[in-house]
């Protein structure tokens, strides 16, 4: 092997080292870790003998298509049109921006086909995005049956223990786990969104290290419809996972001289276990918020849990003014404020106010939200379209059919086909109509059903259509275009909750909804888990009166702001129904809220527990480490103090300075840093007392006198 078939990428801490094979057939990864990772023998290398597999298949290839590897899960599946299938290509060249980027091809000149690896770290971070480039060059096109976006190695000892985000609607973003010694493990959706059953995102640890602690790799994939993550527990040790995206149609045409370009693949690593793993994905979020991380993130209230379909001014201006007086900085009227909305049967598509709603002009009514010192927010589904709505009836080969087949309602409504590029005309005209003529500086983007019969009848044979992507590349662009037309309105992801939230989502939206249930045990689960893969600073968390589902024990007012402060705190309790004394509670809860945002936003977060312990929290970190914010909540037994002897339970606080002192204003108590990571920060909790918030700074040591 030569220098120029080695090629090294370095992050803030990381090193990933990628050669090619002795052959020069395909890439493999040679190491991956902390810096220095790369010097000595690769933890991969084998003893490189085969007996009924070719070594390809046991090889740890970064992208390796079936034909080359021809057994154990290649990437790339690749076929002209009635011939067999089989790419055997052969490795043309590499290029390198230093550390920062690298781009190594193969070419299979008989089949006509060019892959590019591509390969790009994030400054300032410890991610590295990996995707691939798809070239036809031959006079005939190319079916491609599996086009992954990259493939991960890694060498276990004893199987893998994998950490994935599972669920179902109202319960999104379970962290589960699961040990793979050998055999195949999968998680995909096909609902056209990432979905609530799974996310697209996977933790790997060697199961048998301690999970806490651990190495940690981890993955990501931007995409913002149908999807897959697959692991194999290989022969020899290791464990390879594959990711990309999946076709409706099972797979596409790549035509002569076009490029098939991949979604990015983002690869962390932290060597300090799943909550390391954690801030390195939040870390990276934050950059792909960028400038807009500098806007405040104003409190919101939210109508629907309080009025539903029910909207109309009196009743929706009567909200406004109680949200204004404990707080809220912003009033969004949720579903139901469009003509033809009474229930779910009516009004998606037609995005007028109605009238008989708002009986002195919708304007009006904005203008006297705005004068309590509030801004002003609407819900929309742009994708949704319903049965009796106007567009409809003028547009019905808008939707996604097939031609003489029954059309299945899902939540009494239709979905547009938002890969045609005149639906998409339509719906960025709506809303540049709604921002323009009124003043709404905040939307609520909503999607409440998959499509099922998915089709486009006079769009073309099916099998050169590729309506997942196309859908994909309408919804982004119109998320696009609203940043760059309307830069100053928030905007709110949403799609039945946790349903789309992944990272070109992210990189387009302010804030997202993690669930539609807002109950205070099962949402603070929820929010366990998306903290595992996503930013405080992307999860929109509301106080409501909701009960829980899975978990129905009550839990104070305070718990439920605690929960939506370690987030992007909003209101969606009906607030008619709250007591004066409630009120001021909130108005108390909220003003704190505004004074410790930032740390919460900016700061790095550290997960003390976990919700299925007696006591956990969340530990924020301000950038400098001025100013610690914990996040405290019992959810188990109490020790039966005072009629037995008790003791405080306590939260171990992780990565600070022993040796500074760390002052609490509220309780007048100062800490060292040694007695916080050692006996931890103590909570004396009670059936009245459920939940906590401690702010704790950071004494700047005496200056030494001369």
């Amino acid at each position: 092997m030569t220098a120029h078939d080695r090629w090294l990428l370095r992050t803030e801490n990381t090193t990933y080292a990628v050669r090619l094979d002795e052959g020069r057939r395909w890439a493999e990864l040679e190491a991956w870790g902390p810096h220095g990772v790369e010097s000595g023998p690769s933890p991969l290398d084998w003893s490189r003998r085969t007996h009924f597999i070719t070594p390809a298949d046991a090889a740890p290839a970064e992208y390796i298509p079936y034909g080359i590897r021809p057994f154990t899960g290649a990437d790339l599946v690749a076929q002209r049109p009635g011939e067999e299938r089989g790419v055997w290509w052969e490795f043309t060249g590499a290029t390198q921006d230093a550390d920062r980027a690298l781009r190594i091809e193969f070419t299979d000149e008989k089949l006509g086909l060019r892959a590019t690896l591509c390969y790009e770290t994030v400054p300032g971070t410890d991610v590295i995005l990996r995707w691939a480039e798809l070239t036809c060059f031959g006079v005939d096109g190319l079916r491609l049956e599996r086009f992954d976006s990259a493939a991960v190695n890694l060498p276990v000892a004893s199987g893998t223990r994998l950490t994935y985000l599972a669920g179902q609607w109202s319960q999104e973003f379970q962290l589960t786990q699961v040990e793979l010694t050998r055999g195949r493990f999968e998680i995909a959706s096909t609902q056209a969104v990432p979905g609530h059953a799974y996310a697209p995102w996977l933790a790997l640890q060697d199961a048998a290290d301690d999970a806490e602690s651990a190495p940690t790799y981890g993955i990501a994939l931007e995409w913002s419809g149908n999807w897959h993550i697959t692991a194999d527990a290989e022969p020899g040790g290791a464990v390879r996972v594959r990711a990309g995206r999946l076709p409706h149609e099972g797979a596409v045409r790549l035509a002569p001289g076009d490029t098939l370009t991949t979604p990015r693949l983002a690869c962390a690593f932290s060597p300090d276990g799943l909550d390391g793993l954690a801030r390195v994905w939040h870390r990276y979020e934050r950059r792909l918020t960028g400038d807009r991380m500098g806007r405040t993130r104003k409190v919101p209230y939210n109508s629907w849990e309080a009025t539903g379909f029910d909207v109309d001014a009196a009743g929706q201006l009567e909200l406004a003014r109680i949200a204004a007086g404990i707080g809220c900085e912003l009033f969004v009227v949720d579903d139901g404020w469009f003509a033809g909305r009474h229930d779910e049967r009516g009004g998606l598509g037609d995005w007028h106010a109605d009238p008989d709603n708002f009986p002195e002009g919708f304007d009006t009514f904005i203008a006297r939200v705005r004068a309590l010192g509030m801004d002003f927010g609407l819900w929309v589904e742009p994708e949704a379209v319903s049965p009796a709505s106007a567009l409809y009836a003028e547009h019905p080969e808008w939707v996604y059919r097939v031609e003489d087949r029954p059309a299945t309602l899902v939540r009494e409504q239709l979905l547009l086909d938002l890969g045609r590029p005149d639906v998409q005309d339509h719906v960025v005209a709506g809303l540049d109509r709604l921002l323009t003529d009124h003043a709404v500086s905040y939307l609520k983007w909503d999607m409440n059903r998959p499509p099922t019969e998915r089709g486009r009848p006079g769009g073309g044979p099916v099998e050169e259509q590729d309506l997942d992507a196309a859908h994909v590349a309408g919804y982004l662009r119109i998320l696009d275009h609203l940043r760059s037309r309307h830069p100053h309105v928030t905007v709110e992801g949403c799609a039945g909750g946790g349903g789309r939230i992944e990272h070109a989502t992210l990189a387009r939206t302010d804030v997202v909804w993690p669930s539609d249930n807002t109950a205070p045990l099962d949402r603070l689960a929820i929010q366990y888990g998306y903290l595992h893969a996503h930013a405080p600073h992307t999860m929109s968390s509301w106080v409501s009166d909701a009960p829980g589902i899975f978990d129905p024990r009550p839990r104070s007012l305070a718990f439920r702001f605690v929960t939506a402060v370690a987030g992007v705190l909003g209101i969606g309790a009906d607030v008619r129904a709250w007591s004066q004394k409630q009120r001021a509670e909130a108005a108390q809860w909220i003003a704190r809220y505004k004074e410790i945002g930032d740390v919460v936003h900016h700061g790095e977060a550290r997960l003390l527990n976990a919700p299925a312990d007696p006591t956990c929290g969340i530990q924020y970190e301000e950038p400098g480490g001025g100013r610690l914010v914990v996040t405290a909540w019992n959810t188990g037994r109490l020790d039966g103090a005072p009629l037995v002897p008790g003791r405080a339970s306590r939260l171990r606080l992780r990565g600070l300075d022993p040796c500074s002192r760390y002052a609490d204003a509220a309780s007048g108590l100062t800490y060292s840093g040694a007695h916080l990571l050692h006996s931890g920060l103590p909570f004396a909790w009670s059936a009245d007392h459920d939940a906590e918030l401690v702010v704790l700074q950071r004494e700047q040591p005496p200056k030494d006198t001369p």
